[in-house]
């Protein structure tokens, strides 16, 4: 059998080394840079969910939403897609909802710290009796800020995949999902800003940053 020099041996190892680590770098986005900076998103919004907003779930790839359709306080039809351009927190909510009521000052809260141009909680009630009842449950809590919204056949519940109240859906500014909440949370803590703050930064940063 041949003797195989030393020399050879360092050269192949070397070259495995060089394919193992190409693989890796690959696998882990750094063959494409968009898979790259999609992982380098998801690892932040991961990180920023924590504390009382531990449960939130963000998705590793985005995905986009179905077309859903609801009315405001006037009775006028709007949808999510009138909101593309801002970061969105969207709350599936009804008055008859337990949790769902005590989270309530706590959106309005957040909605009078940070919504504006660039974010807005989106507060959706699936309330079957109409926008009356709601309107009503919004005063009696003192929520100033909080835009009424309502889908009386809520449909919007099985359009997107929400099987249980509340379910808050962070999306992007392009109307993807970046993951959700199943059940309340106090989203006027400083964690939940923080995952809001951090959201903005990812996905809508300010003209100014």
């Amino acid at each position: 059998m041949p003797q195989v020099s030393p020399k050879l041996i360092a050269v192949l190892a070397g070259a495995a080394a060089l394919i193992a680590g190409a693989v890796y770098l690959i696998g882990q986005g750094g063959g494409n840079p968009d898979r790259a900076a999609r992982s380098g998103a998801f690892a932040a919004l991961d990180a920023a969910a924590a504390g009382e907003v531990a449960n939130f779930t963000p998705k590793p790839v985005p995905t986009a939403l179905p077309e859903v359709r609801f009315r405001d306080r006037q009775g006028r039809e709007t949808s999510l897609a009138d909101f593309r351009g801002k970061l969105v927190l969207l709350n599936l909510w009804a008055t008859w909802c337990a949790p769902c009521r005590e989270e309530m000052p706590e959106l309005d809260e957040l909605q009078a710290e940070l919504g504006g141009e660039r974010f807005e909680v989106v507060a959706l009630s699936v309330d079957s009796s109409g926008p009356e009842a709601v309107a009503a449950f919004l005063e009696k809590v003192g929520a100033k800020s909080l835009a009424l919204y309502h889908d009386p056949s809520a449909k919007a519940n099985f359009t997107l995949g929400a099987f249980g109240l509340p379910t808050t859906i962070l999306i992007s500014p392009d109307g993807e999902e970046l993951g959700r909440m199943a059940g309340p949370a106090p989203w006027a803590s400083e964690d939940a800003k923080g995952l809001i703050g951090e959201a903005l930064r990812l996905y809508a940063p300010s003209p100014n940053s």
